[in-house]
Formats: structure tokens, C-alpha cells, sequence
């Protein structure tokens, strides 16, 4: 038998077995590279978004550094107020030192006499700036109506008459004013005793009135530093002027519009010079722009001659305590809500509450409430009207007796 040199069939087969064992670790070994591609691809786009993240917080950080420094290197801007307009040139008068200087208006910007404006070192006019104003005169406009209407108000049925064709009439229908012929009321002053309604009058016409509501108490223009509340005065009335239709309620007006007087010390020269400013900014009202001003107090008595005059306050109207008839409605106003029981008798209450005001009535009510609320039960009987009654009234007896007022 001859030697042949062909493989026999199981050396063939043995090397297609190998080269496929080979084959099949050449993929897995090529499939886990792939997975440590894939593993590392993803690390790469982690790390990409991480410094794209970080690129841009620098790019923040050095658009905030150049803002600063373009805010620090560009020239300052002086305030001055325009004086006259014409031809399309301004004379501006610059703050602080009150040089007047003639500049061109741009075309883009309407310029009025009386604006204050932004102006560069060559008085080039930047910008308009809005007018200056007393935060403590902003915060006394009145945004909310206090939901008092005058069906809330008993026993001053003449004064309501009064107040209406003062203040209402004038800014809902003014044309009833123009047909007679005369101007309406610019001021109208309420004086009485503590308690008988005046602020409640004028909440009620706040309500009303479809105009804006400021409200300050005279208290509020006696300020501290020199100057403070006569510039007060000014930013409220100018205030009302931009608003306009507005009521300027002032109460307590005896705190700031009293008897002019000097004992040498700096806080009544200040007070007289409040005043004076009160004064003068009634004098420059025009009864026809819309703004009506109402004051209250409690010592008409102390208030100076010049603020009674007619042209600053026209109407003057005494709001009295009310009598029997209006101490009726009063309890029945301040009762309208509550459960009462069958034998309350608003006749017998009124007679006996004489000398009282509706503010005394108010507490009488909620006492007699108070009472009811004690021992848990639902209505208010005539005995805890009689009750509260007599609790009012001893209570005032006792703060107003000789020996408590000097203890």
C-alpha cells in the first residue's frame, strides 16, 4: 500500500472544527470591545456635556463681569428738570447745582415742561424719568372700596345731603354744575364729637364715587426732620392731581392745621411750615380738575382762620350725635345681621342711649352679643341689650370721672 499525501477526512474535519472555535472568539472578543466602545462613548458624552455645562456658566460669569465693567467705565447720568419747551430745543435746569442749559430734544423722545430727565456730561437729554414721590404718600391711596355704603349710616340723613352735592355730584354728573353757572365746592370740613361718623362718611363716598380714595391722617404730616412733611404734603396733593378723579380725605386734620403758633423750638416751626404747605396746595386747587378734599376733626376750635376760609374749605358741615329718631336706625343698621329675640324694643333703646354716639351704639350691640356668646346660646334678648347698656355706659362714666383723668 502506497503513502499518500492528502489529510485524511479526520484531520479535515479537526481543522474546520478549530477555525471556527477560533472564529467565534475573534466575535466575542470583537462583541466586548464594541461594549467597552460603547462603555467609554458614553463616559465621552458625559464628560462633553459636563464642560458644555461649565463653558457656559463662564460665559455667564464673564458677560456679568463685563456688564460691571462696562457699568463702572460708563460716564455717570445728571437728573434736571425740563423748564420750557420750543422749537424743538428744552432749557433744563440740572439739579444740585441749578444750571439752566439750552439742548437739542431728540426725536425720540416727547419732552414736557415740568419732566424730570436723564442728561449726559455734554446735557444731551438720555431719558425721561418719572416723577418723585413720598413712598408713605403711594402707600395711602386706597386700591381696595371699604364696602361702607350710605344705607350703613343712621340719623344723618342732611349731613349725607350735604356731603353728596359737595363731593359726589361734582364728579359723577359736573355737568349740573355748569349748567347753573357756578363751581363746586373744593373743600368740605366735618367737625363733631368723636364717634358720631365722619370717617365713616367719607368711606362711604370712597365707595361711591367712582374715583380714587386717598386717605392720611394729620398725624401722618408731622415728620421728624425739617422739610420731610411739607414735601409729604406736596407728593399727596400731586398724587391726587395725577389720579384724578380722586377724594383726599385728611383726618384728624387738628394735628397738623392748628393755630399757628412759635415757642422756639424747631418741631412747631416745622409744624408751621407743614402747614403753610397745606395751605398753599389748597390755594392752587382748580375746582374743575377732579379733585375734591374732605377733612375731619374733633376741635374745629383749634383749627387756624386761614384753613376755614372760604376758597380752601367751602362747605363746613357739623355732623352731630344722633338724636332719638336716628339712634333707632343706628340699632337697627348694626343689628340688620343678628338673631334677636321677639321682645327687643329699639324704641326703649333709643330714649335711653341719649348723649350717646353711633360708635357708643356699635359697642353696646357687640356687648349685648358677647353676653349671648358667654352662656352659649342663639339670640340677643332685650336684658342683654339693658345689660350691655349699662356696662357702656358705666365704663365711661369711670375713664371720664375727675379722679381717673388725674391719676
Amino acid at each position: 500500500m502506497s503513502n499518500s499525501s492528502a489529510e485524511s477526512p479526520v484531520d479535515t474535519n479537526n481543522s474546520k472544527i478549530k477555525t471556527q472555535i477560533d472564529s467565534e472568539k475573534d466575535m466575542e472578543s470583537m462583541i466586548h470591545e464594541m461594549e467597552l466602545l460603547k462603555i467609554n462613548n458614553e463616559n465621552m458624552r458625559a464628560k462633553l456635556l459636563e464642560a458644555s455645562m461649565l463653558a457656559n456658566n463662564y460665559l455667564e460669569e464673564t458677560n456679568k463681569l463685563k456688564r460691571q465693567i462696562e457699568q463702572l467705565t460708563t460716564p455717570p447720568l445728571f437728573i434736571a428738570t425740563v423748564m420750557e419747551v420750543d422749537n424743538g430745543r428744552a432749557l433744563i435746569r440740572q439739579h444740585g447745582n441749578n444750571q439752566e442749559v439750552v439742548t437739542k430734544i431728540p426725536a425720540n423722545i416727547n419732552v414736557e415742561a415740568g419732566m424730570r430727565v436723564c442728561v449726559n456730561a455734554a446735557f444731551s437729554i438720555i431719558s425721561i424719568i418719572s416723577r418723585a414721590a413720598d413712598v408713605r404718600a403711594q402707600i395711602m391711596e386706597l386700591i381696595n372700596s371699604p364696602g361702607i355704603d350710605y344705607d350703613m349710616i343712621g340719623g344723618l340723613d342732611d349731613v349725607l345731603k350735604e356731603v353728596i352735592e359737595s363731593v359726589e355730584l361734582p364728579l359723577i354728573e359736573p355737568e349740573l354744575f355748569e349748567k347753573i353757572g357756578i363751581e363746586p365746592p373744593t373743600g368740605v370740613l366735618m367737625y363733631g364729637a368723636p364717634g358720631t361718623g365722619k370717617t365713616l362718611i367719607a368711606k362711604a363716598v370712597a365707595s361711591r364715587a367712582n374715583a380714587t380714595f386717598i386717605r392720611m391722617s394729620g398725624s401722618d404730616l408731622v415728620q421728624k426732620f425739617v422739610g420731610e412733611g411739607a414735601r409729604l404734603v406736596k407728593d399727596v396733593f400731586q398724587m391726587a392731581r395725577d389720579k384724578s378723579p380722586s377724594i383726599l380725605f385728611i383726618d384728624e386734620i387738628d394735628a397738623v392745621g392748628g393755630m399757628r403758633t412759635h415757642d422756639g423750638t424747631t418741631g412747631s416751626a416745622e409744624v408751621n411750615r407743614t402747614m403753610l404747605q397745606l395751605l398753599a396746595e389748597m390755594d392752587g386747587f382748580d375746582a374743575t380738575r377732579n379733585v375734591k378734599v374732605i377733612a375731619a376733626t374733633n376741635r374745629i376750635d383749634l383749627l387756624d382762620p386761614a384753613l376755614l376760609r372760604p376758597g380752601r374749605f367751602d362747605r363746613i358741615i357739623e355732623v352731630p350725635l344722633p338724636d332719638e329718631k336716628g339712634r333707632k336706625e343706628i340699632f337697627k343698621i348694626h343689628t340688620r345681621k343678628m338673631n334677636l329675640a321677639d321682645d327687643v324694643d329699639f324704641e326703649r333703646l333709643a330714649r335711653i342711649t341719649s348723649d350717646l354716639s353711633g360708635a357708643d351704639i356699635n359697642v353696646i350691640v357687640k356687648e349685648a352679643g358677647m353676653f349671648v356668646l358667654r352662656r352659649r346660646d342663639e339670640s340677643i334678648t332685650m336684658k342683654d341689650m339693658l345689660e350691655a347698656y349699662d356696662k357702656v355706659v358705666s365704663e365711661e362714666e369711670e375713664v371720664t370721672s375727675p379722679h381717673n383723668m388725674f391719676v
